[in-house]
């Protein structure tokens, strides 16, 4: 399924894996995984890459959506040595533009005091290890916050579309998600990350219904 919203078309493909196409054609992968693409489309003018986990950083499904003039931008401190391709890095935090995208980058993790933590207590995401992204898409402001927690430097960022993680476990849940939304205060919110692994069930239909009775649009895509 995917869902249009000013003169953007968002693709979830599966788990984290989200496509973006603009309305001139140019198209955008997040985290693409082999596990959820179909095929091989090379279509990517743009992929963008937040953290070392097999599910988000898959040199495979890189290759396969990419093309010949395909630019990759991954956070820096993942090991890319196994790429076929020229690759921007991206910081922990700031501000670059890539491919013409004008991009600001904001640290993920698991807050160690939180619930999202191992058998040992150790945060599933340590602090340095996850970056979310902003992206500026033709005027339009998307925030990809990547396995995260909600956390206190989140909370000044706003951008129209939104697309939080919602499984819990091993990132925020349903009710956190729910609760950064309201700050990011977005036209539409895109929930992933969710009922792919056992851990990761919820209902997504209760996210939805949750936002959409305060006016917050959210799509199950």
């Amino acid at each position: 399924m995917s869902v249009e919203h000013d003169g953007l078309t968002f693709e979830r493909l599966g788990h984290a894996s989200v496509r973006i196409e603009t309305d001139d054609g140019r198209v955008v992968y997040v985290d693409p995984w082999s596990d959820v693409l179909g095929g091989e489309p090379g279509d990517a003018d743009v992929v963008f890459v937040t953290h070392d986990d097999f599910d988000h950083y898959d040199p495979d499904a890189i290759a396969a959506v990419a093309g010949e003039d395909t630019t990759v931008a991954a956070y820096e401190a993942i090991d890319t040595g196994a790429l076929a391709f020229d690759v921007v890095d991206l910081p922990l935090e700031g501000e670059l533009t890539v491919d013409g995208i004008d991009v600001e980058t904001v640290p993920a993790y698991n807050d160690p005091d939180g619930d999202h933590v191992d058998d040992d207590g150790n945060p599933f995401h340590a602090d340095g290890e996850v970056i979310g992204l902003r992206l500026d898409l033709e005027g339009t402001t998307v925030f990809v916050p990547s396995d995260t927690d909600f956390l206190p430097h989140h909370e000044g960022i706003e951008a129209d579309v939104f697309v939080p993680p919602i499984g819990g476990h091993y990132t925020m849940n349903r009710h956190e998600a729910a609760d950064f939304a309201r700050h990011v205060d977005p036209d539409l919110v895109l929930p992933c990350h969710y009922d792919t692994f056992e851990p990761i069930e919820t209902d997504a239909e209760a996210f939805a219904d949750e936002l959409e009775g305060e006016g917050i649009r959210v799509e199950l895509f």
